[in-house]
């Protein structure tokens, strides 16, 4: 039987001297939940926890892309695409995309996320060639524009090698680089960072009925198996971020209970990535058919991220989410 453990993470100044930071963070943890299947879950104290399993917990997370992980890292959405979920067509035009890139690095974005596929539940499959235009002039015209991180949103080799030769510095790859199987030894010739994230099944089939025996532990074990089949192919647990994948193959029910435990992530050992911004499941708890009428549950979402040590929130409403984490940080911090 496998146990899991989950940091019940704490944030704020009363921290006790036998408290432990997590991952090189913002947040501490003094217990942990252990879970195991078909078990109920049980609490033990910090220094009973397995010591791999805590030096995986502790251990301060590497820089990626230029970006460190000891404060909360934004990563804005800049879809290239006609028809994605939220904001298809309203950067198709590659000008109109980096001169919101340009304002999104104004509001002080960490990394931009271009994406030229859409991946909304239902979406088909664009060809390379299409998707290598849609995404190429965008990331020239960025980076020509100034410094700042830059992530390919892609499931393609061939998109990620122009992507790259364009100026991208990060694969972030929905289907945890397992699409198209040139996709990974590209990324570890070149040294590249990935984003592996959890998908039950593709953008066409994904929502059709998914179901897990158990969503938490089985999006875990998904993940570390990626990130070790990973390493095996070349791509160091230092260069890799992971995602559970909220919203993908996943029914409202199915993303609660990942964003309720999304601590127990960190025992990967690696960077937490949340894309959650105007998800549907949003709109049907608070209200708000359209996808920019979710702004204010995106960002609810993305702070209840920050209470579990998230460091990379995915988001559309990037000035928003700034600065709801700075008056959140300062709130706890009380300075």
């Amino acid at each position: 039987m496998t146990d899991y453990h989950r940091p019940l993470v704490q944030i704020g100044p009363a921290r006790p001297e036998s408290a432990l930071t997590l991952a090189g963070g913002w947040g501490w943890f003094t217990h942990v939940e252990v879970l195991a299947r078909g078990q109920a879950p049980r609490i033990i104290t910090a220094d009973a926890v397995p010591s791999t399993a805590r030096e995986a917990l502790t251990k301060p997370r590497p820089a990626i892309a230029g970006l460190t992980f000891d404060r909360p890292r934004v990563m804005g959405i800049l879809n290239a695409t006609p028809d994605s979920f939220s904001d298809g067509g309203r950067h198709a035009d590659p000008q109109v995309a980096v001169a919101a890139g340009a304002a999104m690095r104004a509001a002080g974005v960490d990394m931009l996320d271009i994406g030229g596929e859409s991946t909304r539940p239902g979406a088909e499959t664009v060809p390379e060639e299409e998707e290598i235009a849609r995404v190429r002039p965008v990331i020239e015209g960025l980076r020509a524009a100034g410094e700042g991180a830059i992530s390919i949103d892609t499931r393609k080799a061939a998109v990620a090698e122009a992507a790259v030769a364009a100026g991208a510095d990060l694969v972030n790859d929905v289907a945890g680089l397992t699409f198209d199987p040139a996709l990974a030894p590209f990324c570890a010739a070149q040294g590249l960072p990935v984003c592996v994230m959890h998908a039950q099944g593709d953008p066409a089939t994904m929502q059709r009925g998914p179901r897990y025996e158990d969503v938490l532990l089985d999006v875990y074990d998904y993940l570390a198996e990626r990130i070790a089949a990973l390493e095996a192919q070349g791509i160091p647990r230092a260069n890799i971020i992971a995602d559970p994948g909220i919203g993908f193959g996943k029914t409202l029910e199915h993303n609660l209970a990942l964003l309720a435990r999304l601590s127990l992530f960190h025992s990967l050992g690696v960077p937490i990535l949340l894309g959650a911004s105007r998800k549907r499941f949003i709109g049907t708890i608070g209200g708000g058919a359209a996808g920019e009428d979710r702004a204010p549950g995106s960002i609810a979402v993305a702070l209840a991220a920050l209470n579990h040590g998230v460091q990379v929130l995915r988001v559309h409403d990037v000035a928003q989410t700034i600065q709801s984490i700075l008056l959140y940080r300062s709130a706890l911090a009380g300075k």
